[in-house]
């Protein structure tokens, strides 16, 4: 249950719900055959397809220290 963090909410995630298209935040360090595998055993579905993205590095000020997180 590591692998998928929680459901994201935008408008454009909103309309792809009415084509039964969903979206969710998942681990970084996850691949696409283990977030099918995932979503069919935790919601008993058949996974089609899976489309992911990583989101860019970005730089962060943490004290004195210049550290890069993903947002």
């Amino acid at each position: 249950m590591n692998q998928v963090k929680y459901p994201v909410l935008t408008e454009k995630t909103i309309r792809l719900l009415e084509k039964n298209q969903y979206s969710f935040d998942v681990n970084i360090d996850s691949n696409k055959t283990q977030i099918k595998k995932w979503i069919e055993l935790f919601f008993n579905v058949k996974v089609i397809s899976v489309n992911s993205h990583r989101l860019p590095k970005k730089k962060k000020k943490i004290g004195i220290l210049l550290r890069f997180t993903y947002l």
